[in-house]
């Protein structure tokens, strides 16, 4: 049974700290380093209900992709939201240890787990790290399909791969346009659109789309966009980073069970669709 120290020294190797951007906080928030292992719980958010869940399963450690504490706090006391979280985790001996931005910028990655999720060939990094000499590494990446799909295809199969969310999927575009060539960024991406137009791809998927960047982008060229929750998009590295851990594990006569939760932490939790029958004023068009 490994120390947390050594698990951490692994995760670290996959994940290094110091590919993070600037702003992010990544790393271990908490833990004791001399902890035993042996159960691991990957999810994408370290809420409350992803928490209560790790102790449900009795895991030792927490392993989530966005960070608990982005910014500074002065409390973590228990009646706060994310200081209940601490006091949980502490409680039952649960260490939490967090990869963001520097999930997205490995090899392979947040969109690398999204482009397998959808059977995309992933051809290069939409924004290389230029600290990767064989070029792998990067936020995003530029993709081919085996055979071509339009935009409602390709939609649909988004739909059916990713993770349920009352969003779906929503598309700007053509829906009957080919699509041969896909970027994908799991979690926020219209601060890409620049790399998207540049790598000339037919269509671009990512998450939290906003209506003044995408008409902007589609002014700009016939690309399609879809746009899907931010927690659908970033889920499927959970299972990425998981085998990684299984592997490891094996390697190293570990034998850690290792989970991955299915619990849905995406904040919208319904839809009504609109009507298509009429105009903003309730008059059939």
């Amino acid at each position: 049974m490994p120390r947390l120290s050594e698990v951490i020294a692994a995760l670290d190797a996959l994940w290094p700290a110091e590919r993070a951007e600037s702003w992010d906080a990544v790393g271990t928030v908490v833990g004791d380093p001399d902890q035993d292992v042996s159960r691991v719980l990957f999810a994408v958010d370290p809420v409350q209900e992803i928490v209560d869940e790790a102790v449900k399963l009795g895991a030792d450690l927490l392993v989530t992709h966005h960070p608990l504490y982005l910014r500074g706090t002065t409390t973590v006391a228990a009646d706060t939201f994310k200081g209940r979280v601490v006091h949980t985790l502490i409680k039952h001996d649960v260490a939490l240890h967090v990869a963001h931005t520097n999930a997205d910028r490995a090899d392979p990655g947040v969109s690398d787990a999204l482009a397998g999720a959808l059977d995309l060939r992933v051809v290069r990094p939409l924004v290389p790290d230029t600290t990767d000499p064989a070029g792998r590494r990067g936020l995003g990446r530029v993709c081919e399909l085996d055979h071509p799909l339009t935009v409602r295809e390709l939609a649909a199969r988004a739909a059916e791969r990713l993770p349920a969310t009352a969003q779906g999927i929503r598309v700007a575009g053509d829906p009957d346009a080919l699509v041969r060539t896909v970027a994908v960024s799991g979690g926020s991406g219209d601060s890409l659109f620049d790399d998207v137009r540049a790598a000339g791809v037919d269509a671009f998927l990512t998450a939290d789309l906003r209506h003044h960047p995408v008409s902007e982008a589609r002014a700009h060229s016939p690309l399609a966009l879809l746009d899907a929750a931010h927690w659908a998009t970033e889920w499927p590295w959970c299972e990425l980073a998981a085998s990684q851990l299984d592997e490891i594990s094996d390697r190293m006569g570990w034998d850690l069970r290792v989970h991955v939760s299915a619990t849905v932490t995406d904040p919208w939790t319904a839809h009504a669709a609109s009507s298509v029958t009429t105009s903003p004023m309730g008059a059939p068009n």
